[in-house]
């Protein structure tokens, strides 16, 4: 037996129906069940749990990225899978089956992981400060192979204004090119094309039948595509996505009480973790809350509970008990009302904003920014910024991309609660085997295999 599992981001069980035709057959043949999602919902963690089968308390990934405090720095979607603890489910399996082989194709912590094929997004960051668009894979000459007969990975459509299904296509066909050469028992594809739509517009915007008619064309197909070489397939998403239409800023509240600590470089003011009494980390409808001063953790969690869009404080510790999860956890965890969400913003002035705002960078913001799925309105010719910001890049020139707006009231949708209802819940589709979490289905996967 041979399996494929196809990790499709964003798919909750309100989407399935008649947009869906052919994920929707899928299911009712082979079988269709939703779950409640990891907590925090959102990608590192939910994958963590559903490749390790164990909760946050074990694993140890508690965001898409926190606060570190040894190095005090905020550091967001590492890659390094030595940061996740435990068992990997590819080795579980090698241990098991004879000749087992896994490919890990675009899931996160994806690197230096002991999958046996591996392909995932890295720039390549040359000295003189540029960035340069790559993947990264193991073995490493699968990277030159694949770019070679596919051509360059699509990055513009994986993240940022221009992400769209183009990134998905060239994942799949990079599924069915693993496939042909190598056989793997196991392989792992990550499909993020519904993730963008449903971010930028909400999944009840009039665009979204579109998109979800594209995901399906392209799922439908690679699941015909494995069948037809003996290969089962499972489908699984890790979280649903909520209507949203409230920005919550807890870090300008932070400031309001004056327990951030504020940098000016270069006449940009930048956030200063280490000095700050409290700060938060924002990831979509979750936030850590890091306090550096325990005189005001009683006041800070107060401040929390009286916030418009906050809908609940939990306490690592208690959550979670002593181990990784809570050393890497805030001191306080807030959790969004249903339709509100976090932003990272600790500036009052837009002119003051710090030089990564309205560019893409997920790696400097402390803090995720769905804004990044935006061109900004104001700008009149964002065509012409784009060009003349390639040819300074051509032309050795340093420069910035700022072409993100700083207008949070744009995103439409979040994730990240763990609480949401039915029809907001992943799915698994393809197994009967029975799921109530993230860590169930990690064992349907193994009984897929046997």
């Amino acid at each position: 037996m041979r399996l494929a599992v196809l990790d499709i981001v964003g798919l909750s069980e309100s989407l399935l129906g008649a947009h869906l035709p052919g994920l929707t057959a899928f299911a009712e043949k082979y079988g269709r069940q939703s779950y409640a999602p990891a907590f925090p919902a959102v990608t590192c963690t939910a994958q963590s749990s559903l490749t390790t089968g164990t909760p946050p308390a074990r694993h140890g990934i508690v965001a898409n990225g926190w606060y570190d405090r040894d190095s005090a720095e905020v550091r967001f979607w590492k890659q390094s899978n030595h940061l996740v603890r435990g068992d990997k489910l590819w080795d579980q399996l090698r241990r098991e089956i004879p000749g087992f082989s896994c490919a890990k194709l675009f899931w996160w912590y994806n690197m230096y992981s002991s999958a046996d094929y591996s392909i995932t997004p890295r720039p390549l960051y040359p000295a003189d400060g540029r960035k340069e668009f790559d993947i990264h894979t193991q073995p490493m000459g699968l990277r030159d192979a694949l770019k070679r007969d596919l051509g360059e990975f699509p990055f513009r459509a994986f993240w940022g204004p221009a992400a769209g299904i183009a990134s998905s296509e060239w994942i799949a066909a990079s599924a069915k090119w693993v496939e042909e050469h190598h056989q793997p028992t196991l392989s792992l594809v990550y499909l993020p094309h519904l993730d963008y739509p449903l971010q930028k517009d909400g999944p009840l915007a009039p665009n979204i039948p579109a998109e979800l008619a594209k995901i399906d064309r392209l799922a439908t197909d690679l699941i015909g595509f494995y069948e037809a070489r003996g290969v089962r397939v499972l489908v699984l998403s890790e979280y649903g996505i909520s209507p949203v239409s409230r920005p919550v800023h807890l870090n300008r509240l932070f400031r309001q009480r004056g327990w951030l600590q504020l940098k000016n470089e270069l006449g940009r003011e930048t956030l200063d973790c280490g000095g700050c009494r409290a700060f938060a980390v924002a990831d979509h409808q979750v936030a850590h809350v890091y306090v550096n001063d325990p005189a005001i953790r009683h006041e800070v969690r107060a401040l929390l509970e009286s916030t418009p869009g906050v809908d609940e404080v939990r306490v690592p510790r208690e959550l979670w008990g002593p181990g990784t999860a809570t050393e890497r956890a805030g001191d306080l965890i807030a959790i969004a009302a249903p339709d509100a969400w976090f932003t990272y913003y600790f500036w009052d002035d837009d002119a003051l904003a710090p030089d990564y705002a309205r560019t893409i960078d997920i790696h400097r913001k402390p803090g995720y920014d769905p804004c990044e799925l935006f061109v900004d309105p104001a700008l009149k010719l964002p065509a012409l910024a784009v060009a003349r910001f390639l040819l300074k890049k051509k032309l050795g020139l340093r420069g910035l991309l700022e072409v993100i707006p700083l207008d949070a009231a744009r995103v439409k949708g979040s994730h990240g609660r763990d609480r949401v209802p039915p029809h907001e819940r992943p799915v698994l589709l393809g197994s009967r085997f029975p799921v109530a979490c993230a860590e169930d289905v990690h064992q349907a996967i193994r009984a897929a295999l046997g």
